[in-house]
């Protein structure tokens, strides 16, 4: 196990009685960035589907590219809508949830919109481009609306199958998603 985690790893950080030993997110800031890149994105959405005008969306698929690929690599701390979630959330109490669930939900998203950096940049328009954005589009309202991250659900339900080693630091999710002591890695 490596010595520094994956996120924030603070120091005598106990959640419902238990200390955390995960590397962690703030899941507020989490939130606030989901919705500063949807509403980003549904921009760029409506520019091309209704406006026949591609540019923005050319440039914010490169731009969310960036922002995942950062996340992924370091963290949401680093990444431009990770700094403005910060600096909009500052006031607020933190809601520490676990990092590696979340950076398995930004390889999705840097999976998905490096997909849409090749299907915009060879000008591709349609279905294929429009399913994917409002995929894209509905998890991110799902992250920043309703607190649900689907990728973590998926990280979570990979873990219980037995699909990806489980990590004894792996510990708390929003809404409960990461729990699988109870649950067990039973199918």
């Amino acid at each position: 196990m490596s010595s520094t985690p994956y996120g924030q790893a603070i120091a005598g950080l106990v959640v419902d009685g238990r200390e955390i030993r995960a590397g962690v997110f703030n899941e507020r800031e989490v939130r606030t960035a989901a919705g500063l890149t949807l509403v980003v994105g549904a921009f760029a959405f409506v520019e091309a589907w209704l406006g026949k005008e591609y540019a923005p969306i050319k440039l914010v698929t490169i731009l969310f590219a960036i922002e995942f690929g950062i996340r992924v690599a370091v963290g949401i701390r680093y990444s431009p809508f990770g700094w403005l979630a910060r600096l909009i959330t500052s006031g607020q109490e933190p809601e520490w949830v676990s990092a590696k669930p979340k950076r398995f939900a930004w390889i999705m998203g840097l999976v998905l919109s490096s997909a849409m950096v090749i299907i915009t940049q060879a000008n591709i328009h349609g279905m294929l481009p429009l399913t994917v954005c409002v995929f894209c589009m509905t998890l991110m309202w799902m992250e920043a609306v309703l607190g649900l991250c689907l990728g973590c659900q998926i990280y979570a339900f990979s873990v219980r199958r037995g699909w990806f080693a489980r990590d004894e630091a792996y510990e708390i999710c929003a809404g409960g998603a990461c729990t699988i002591e109870e649950r067990g890695l039973r199918a």
